[in-house]
């Protein structure tokens, strides 16, 4: 049986109702269940999944991950956006949030890197049409100047066609 795609994800967090409150704010997620105080079940805006996240409530006093850091475990989860505008639109509401803490050009992938209030790192990102992936520039990492890729690709383009997304049938 070949996977498809990543259905959802879940994280245990120490409180869900401020886990709830940062992806809704942050990320335009709704919820689509909801066990107060325990656990929640959220999809993102643009979804067709009965639900992308899933947040279980932990004791508040849990420690943090130590993942990547003596110990094995998931790095960060990875949502992409449509287009360059709203990658743009997005970085401003992380960073407003405090929350953003880092940028990078990865070539086909141009991504954001934030942390949720348990410090859950995850990524946002925009990837280059497969039509429009210069030879070469795969795995590089570089800063992400929002507004260049922008210029270079224009705001409005769909992300992710001929990778992520099917081309669109010929007609």
């Amino acid at each position: 049986m070949p996977i498809q795609r990543l259905n959802h994800a879940v994280l245990y967090v120490r409180d869900v109702d401020r886990s709830v409150a940062f992806y809704s704010g942050t990320l335009g997620f709704r919820v689509v269940m909801d066990v107060p105080g325990r656990a929640a079940f959220l999809q993102a805006e643009g979804s067709t999944n009965d639900h992308d996240l899933g947040l279980f409530a932990v004791d508040a006093a849990a420690g943090d991950s130590t993942a990547g850091h003596g110990t094995v475990g998931l790095y960060h989860l990875a949502w992409e956006v449509d287009t360059l505008a709203e990658l743009r639109r997005v970085r401003g509401v992380l960073a407003g949030s405090g929350a953003l803490v880092g940028a990078t050009d990865h070539g086909t992938t141009k991504a954001l890197y934030a942390r949720d209030p348990d410090g859950i790192e995850f990524e946002v990102s925009w990837l280059v049409p497969a039509r429009l992936v210069e030879p070469g520039t795969a795995g590089r990492m570089a800063p992400l100047d929002i507004d260049a890729e922008i210029a270079r690709f224009g705001a409005d383009t769909p992300g992710g066609i001929g990778v992520s997304v099917r081309e669109p049938a010929a007609t």
